[in-house]
């Protein structure tokens, strides 16, 4: 036998060697020559005592296993850990490879102190009762010792019945009737996972796949795995949170987590150690060992009578509640995820990951609130974190969260409401920004932007042109105007204007943000206009509106047109058409569209977030196929495609004779048409530059682009000395060629 004992031995005389006297040397199971085990093809030990046959019968290959017996006594002492569990909040690991990862781990500190107290065997007999109660609690229950099988390829209900198919045997018959959810598990298998950090606790994240088909219309599924309770627990984190609310403070509290976290430690640490007390007290075996220990033989049950983790469990769902918020504290600090979205009581959590996890679409997660109280006190928390109060008169809101733990540069909105509005009961909608701004070479690299699309937007910021990104929530307008911003000279005075300045990134020194707070009482609003007042006086290059989606939004974009400043801006249409409905639908003229000097136009299909198309308003002559026109209310608008992604993922760009923006510029700059050519080919090489060089970070990009404008041919001069040594063999890379990226006094600015 080469793995393992052998669980088949054959009936009748073995063969003519036995005539003779001789019995002939132990072979390999699946040997045609072993008249022991006949019927044996595939023999392994998946894990210590647990042995999986394949075996061969008139109908097909059959899979059984082998799982250690259990004596007894053994057995007494499973049913009353079956008993202790039933009452746990324990999860089951959801994908095999959890299952497999969970039985190497074994039971941590605080199951082993209960098991611990709930039996008493020897070392064998402990260890057979510890792994089947892994495996009935903790694990898939008797699918355990088929997932820790690494031969199955492939799992399948047939009849009733689980079957299974190996590396070399299938279909091989398990003849178990498992449990639905134990066999959605067991096929499941992992798409990524990593860890959240939440006030010193990491929460691992589990995203995973179901590969049986007709059980849920989500395939994809997000899985935190917050600490499992022992019985009790839940009472225990219940009766803490109510003692820390009712406790009383003489001074002002400027750490809130860590006064929280402090209360809880010592309230929860006296709770356990009398509870655990008591229990011990009730055991035989503390007695005994009491006993032993006054003569020496034994180690006495003193000291901390809990588990450490156990402690930081609980500690954990206090802080959770207290400091986070509830259910939503992970997916709200996962750097992985866009938006969050709970929508009624009962019903599962939504999420919308990033690029980071290979999944478009909104994904469910495992969890959900089971009360109104407790989603209403949430919805209020989120509120109130911002200042605003939620009640009847105020039953709904638009807040931005500042959460503790997640990064500064990160911006949180949120719609919150109470059920006054909602049908379903509240409802949360929560949309984050990147943690980390992308720059044109970032989305160069996504294949979302082309070079040319890269330098004509360094022309528009950088003259103070009217740009405007449109499209649906989720295409990726912030993220594009983003983007470009470090292309706003350095010198110059960007203002970022209402709630939407808080996405805005402004690496420059002259930036100023400011922002209405419409939800606060009368006395203390900030209204546009008087933000359009501010504006003014504080002397603007560049005005950005990171949503004009209000009425007040949308007539201070006006205003702004009129004013001469650059604009920079996102709104919700989807095509020109949209666009100039919507801006006749808010009021405004028409007219004034065309003192935009570029649409910028985002998709967000299969997954992918590009530019589709980039249009200039108030230019025709592009004929019907890249350009047309658009009545309102007496007013013509004209367009003109200058740039656009074909069906193929290529992206074209207009010749220069057909973009009417380079003759805008030209006599807004007052330079030859020839001229402002000349500057988009300039800034395409370095666009290129850029692209080779991979110059992917906010402030570097930002910072090279100063000195460029500050001094370019010394600039260019530096670039091209490193590219020389380079080539030179000096440096380990020669990928920087600055070649062709010459400057002259007719390509100046």
């Amino acid at each position: 036998m080469t793995n393992g004992p052998t669980l088949e031995i054959a009936d009748g005389p073995p063969s003519s060697a036995d005539r003779s006297g001789l019995v002939p040397p132990p072979l390999p199971p699946d040997d045609p020559e072993a008249w022991y085990a006949p019927d044996v093809r595939d023999q392994s030990e998946v894990h210590p005592g647990v042995v999986a046959t394949i075996a061969d019968d008139d109908d097909g290959f059959e899979y059984r296993v082998r799982e250690p017996p259990l004596s007894a006594e053994g057995g007494e002492a499973l049913a009353r850990l079956h008993e202790y569990f039933a009452d746990a909040s324990v999860r089951r690991p959801r994908t095999r490879e959890g299952a497999i990862e969970r039985v190497q781990e074994g039971f941590g500190e605080k199951y082993c102190q209960a098991i611990d107290r709930l039996t008493d065997l020897d070392h064998e007999g402990d260890r057979r009762v510890t792994y089947w109660a892994l495996r009935d609690a903790r694990c898939l229950e008797e699918l355990t010792p088929l997932a820790l099988d690494d031969r199955i390829d492939v799992a399948d209900v047939a009849d009733g019945e689980l079957v299974v198919h190996t590396d070399d045997y299938a279909p091989a018959a398990t003849g178990l009737e498992p449990d639905g959810d134990l066999v959605r598990r067991f096929a499941s298998e992992r798409v990524t996972d990593y860890e959240v950090e939440f006030q010193g606790f990491s929460v691992p994240v589990i995203v995973y796949r179901e590969n049986l088909l007709g059980e849920d219309p989500f395939a994809t599924k997000y899985d935190v795995r917050e600490p499992d309770l022992l019985p009790g627990d839940e009472q225990l984190i219940e009766e803490c949170k109510e003692r820390i609310w009712e406790t009383g403070v003489s001074e002002v509290v400027e750490d809130r987590a860590a006064f929280v976290s402090e209360r809880a430690r010592q309230f929860l640490s006296r709770r356990l150690t009398a509870r655990n007390t008591r229990a011990w007290l009730d055991a035989t075996r503390y007695r005994v060992r009491s006993a032993l220990a006054e003569y020496g033989y034994a180690v006495p049950p003193a000291g901390r009578r809990y588990a450490g983790d156990r402690l930081d469990d609980l500690v954990y769902y206090v802080l959770r509640d207290y400091v986070g918020e509830g259910k939503l504290t992970v997916p709200i600090r996962d750097p992985n995820l866009e938006d969050v979205e709970a929508n009624a009581v009962g019903e599962r959590v939504k999420v919308v990951p990033r690029a980071s996890i290979d999944h478009d679409g909104r994904i469910p997660t495992n969890l959900r609130f089971e009360s109104e109280t407790e989603f209403v006190n949430v919805v209020t928390q989120l509120a109130a974190a911002d200042g605003t109060e939620l009640n009847a008169s105020t039953p709904s809101a638009k807040v931005n969260l500042d959460p503790d733990g997640v990064p500064e540069a990160v911006t949180i909105r949120c719609a919150v409401a109470l059920p006054v509005i909602s049908e379903g009961g509240p409802h949360v909608s929560i949309r984050k920004q990147a943690p980390e701004a992308m720059t044109p070479v970032d989305l160069l690299r996504a294949n979302s932007v082309s070079t040319e699309l890269v330098a004509l937007l360094w022309m528009a910021y950088e003259h103070h042109c009217v740009v405007l990104f449109s499209g649906p929530t989720g295409v990726g307008k912030t993220t594009l105007m983003n983007a470009h911003m470090p292309f706003v000279a350095f010198e110059d005075r960007p203002i970022s204007i209402d709630e939407g300045s808080r996405e805005v990134r402004l690496p420059h020194e002259t930036g100023v943000s400011l922002t209405t707070r419409d939800h606060e009482s009368e006395y203390k609003r900030v209204t546009m206009a008087e933000l359009m007042t501010e504006t003014n006086y504080l002397n603007p290059d560049v005005e950005v509106i990171a949503e004009i989606n209000t009425p007040a939004s949308f007539e201070t974009f006006a205003e702004t047109l009129n004013t001469g400043h650059g604009v920079i801006g996102t709104t919700h249409a989807e095509d020109v058409e949209k666009l100039v409905n919507r801006v006749v639908e808010q009021g405004l003229p028409a007219y004034l569209l065309q003192e935009i000097d570029l649409v910028v136009f985002p998709k967000h299909v299969d997954g992918e977030r590009y530019v589709g198309e980039v249009v200039e308003l108030g230019a025709g002559g592009a004929g019907e196929e890249r350009g047309g026109a658009v009545e309102k209310d007496g007013t013509t608008v004209e367009w003109n495609t200058v740039a656009w992604r074909g069906p193929d993922g290529a992206f074209e760009f207009a010749g220069f004779d057909e973009v009417a923006f380079f003759r805008t510029l030209a006599d807004r700059t007052d330079r030859p048409l020839e001229a402002c050519r000349e500057e988009f080919r300039r800034k395409h090489r370095y666009v290129e530059y850029l692209q080779r060089e991979g110059v992917d970070d906010f402030e570097t990009l930002f910072s090279l682009l100063a000195d460029l404008r500050t001094n370019e041919a010394a600039t260019v001069e530096r670039i091209a000395s490193r590219d020389r040594a380079y080539r030179d063999g000096t440096h380990a890379s020669d990928d920087g060629d600055f070649d062709g990226l010459t400057t002259g006094e007719e390509g100046r600015d």
